[in-house]
């Protein structure tokens, strides 16, 4: 079946979320996610899009972006960088990123701040912090910084323009709301062996038990919260008692 060309917006503005091939964890690490945000630095200066705010996730990234030419080169050379180190430093090859990202118009400018409000209540929205500001790999921040004055390589003009004040701006993005836009919710269903192959894939490990508590707490966070599995069903896999689990994703 062919697929549906996508429509062009009109503002030039897209909500583009790109995530990894076969559910796969595109950032095992802080430091992946530091590089992917290098990588992004260094494609906006060569194709000289706009960057309005990002979002990244274990296993996918959204971005606010403005392009007037070709969406699909640009979300191309924002990740070729990004696939080509990670498969060298995890000793691995092949596609990373799911072929077809997602993308969404945005045809006017208060609907990009209604966007922007669901991309950095991403993390607070899959129970991996309470607040925007807490999350280090999202725009939020990096938004809060040009109110000080401070060198962002976000375009802030349009958020800025909205938002007098950097207290106006962070009254708005944490308005709880239930927005939908484009998202990342899977029904997925694990029998124990298949989930111990996707831990043993994805982190390196096939036990918990002697980790660090602090260690061991954000990974049992990121597979509960990513992979959408039972603490009973973490309890078995890990072998680790449900208040154990409990804990960690408090």
């Amino acid at each position: 079946m062919p697929r549906i060309p996508r429509t062009k917006s009109a503002t030039g503005i897209y909500h583009v979320m790109v995530r990894g091939i076969d559910k796969r964890n595109i950032f095992l690490d802080d430091q992946d996610k530091t590089v992917f945000l290098e990588k992004l630095e260094k494609a906006k200066e060569r194709s000289q899009f706009k960057l309005y705010g990002y979002c990244l996730m274990n296993n996918h990234v959204h971005l606010l972006i403005h392009e007037d030419e070709d969406l699909g080169n640009t979300v191309k050379k924002i990740t070729v960088g990004y696939v080509q180190w990670h498969n060298n430093r995890h000793l691995r090859t092949g596609h990373l990123f799911q072929n077809r990202y997602k993308s969404q118009n945005v045809e006017s400018e208060p609907y990009l701040l209604t966007v922007l409000r669901y991309i950095h209540q991403n993390p607070v929205k899959a129970n991996i912090t309470r607040s925007p500001e807490n999350y280090n790999w999202s725009s939020y921040n990096e938004c809060i910084k040009s109110y000080k004055g401070e060198q962002s390589f976000l375009d802030t003009g349009i958020i800025r323009e909205y938002f007098k004040t950097a207290s106006d701006f962070e009254e708005y993005m944490n308005v709880n709301t239930e927005e939908q836009f484009l998202d990342y919710v899977e029904s997925k269903k694990y029998t124990d062996d298949s989930l111990r192959d996707l831990i043993k894939r994805d982190f390196g490990i096939d036990t918990l038990e002697n980790y660090p508590t602090k260690e061991r707490n954000e990974i049992i966070k990121n597979i509960y919260s990513n992979e959408g599995v039972s603490i009973r069903q973490l309890s078995r896999v890990l072998n680790l008692g449900r208040s154990t689990i409990e804990r960690a994703i408090k």
